[in-house]
């Protein structure tokens, strides 16, 4: 049995096996019209203490598209840890269902549910990473660039789970990366140094700065996320006044490779840490970005259950 928990467990062979699954899968949904039922009788059980578009849609309509089910757990169905432990919901739950998907705030309920789940968890969302966007950005670029390894993406803004899944994901496939953001909002370094330690035999660069002209300069991909995460709505209107110089707009987008693309996990906050013109403009690739989730989580199901 094998969990999906963050990207740093998995080898670069394996992350290509992922990717490469993705690929089939979705080749095959495109020529054939569907896939085949290799999930049949199976079922994803699926914890949610946040609310969701893309990864609650995208996992249920993937376990359909692999013949499978997926049933949908409210935070009220449980009070994950509150009405009651983890410990438990992993062990009754892996009585009734083939996997657990489980998008939370702390990333220790994920911990726990694996440490007592007989099935394999996957990691829906934490406040440490986003294992499952990871994976689906690093196949959007390797789809649109037709490689991986070399280019150069820009992360603008927060240093939060998405930034830490995405260094880890850049060490370990071999593309640079440029972190830009704030002072006191940047990665944690703890999460810099075990990225930096996976690039020491490697020609892979990791810049960290507060210059976000530096951080685009000559990019493939620019890359941006919403400036307060779920659960940091008390600082919202603090980071107001911090980020706007980090917002990825056209005058911006100009100092990156004119071929380069621009990519938001979402849902963004247009007109905060994205405009308009950049969202909807030429270079986006946003919402080819945001199908890939459906492609890749299909993946991670259909490797693991």
């Amino acid at each position: 049995m094998q969990h999906f928990l963050d990207i740093n467990s998995f080898s670069a062979t394996e992350l290509w096996q992922f990717l490469k699954k993705a690929k089939a899968l979705k080749d095959e949904l495109k020529t054939n019209g569907s896939n085949k039922p290799i999930l049949a009788g199976k079922t994803l059980g699926m914890i949610f203490q946040k609310p969701s578009l893309r990864t609650r849609v995208s996992f249920e309509v993937g376990m359909l598209h692999l013949g499978g089910q997926a049933v949908y757990i409210s935070p009220q169905e449980i009070g994950l840890g509150k009405r009651e432990s983890v410990a438990d919901v992993a062990r009754v739950l892996s009585g009734y269902v083939d996997g657990i998907m489980a998008r939370v705030f702390s990333h220790d309920h994920i911990l726990e549910l694996a440490e007592y789940s007989r099935v394999p968890v996957i990691n829906g969302l934490s406040d440490y990473n986003h294992p499952c966007q990871a994976l689906t950005d690093v196949f959007t670029m390797w789809e649109h660039f037709g490689r991986i390894e070399g280019l150069t993406m820009a992360y603008v803004g927060d240093g939060n789970n998405m930034a830490t899944s995405l260094v880890i994901a850049a060490a370990k496939l071999g593309f640079h990366i440029n972190i830009a953001s704030p002072a006191g909002y940047s990665l944690p370094p703890t999460i810099l140094s075990q990225a930096k330690s996976l690039t020491e035999d490697t020609e892979v660069n990791i810049l960290v700065t507060e210059d976000s002209i530096e951080a685009v300069t000559d990019v493939d991909v620019i890359y941006t996320d919403t400036w307060a995460s779920m659960g940091q709505e008390a600082e919202s209107q603090e980071r107001l006044k911090v980020f706007p110089p980090y917002q990825v707009n056209n005058k911006l987008v100009a100092f990156a490779k004119p071929e380069a693309v621009v990519m938001h996990c979402l849902p963004a906050h247009r007109g905060e840490e994205i405009t308009d013109e950049v969202a909807d403009g030429p270079q986006a690739i946003v919402f080819p970005q945001a199908e890939n989730r459906l492609h890749a989580q299909k993946a991670i199901l259909a490797l693991l259950l």
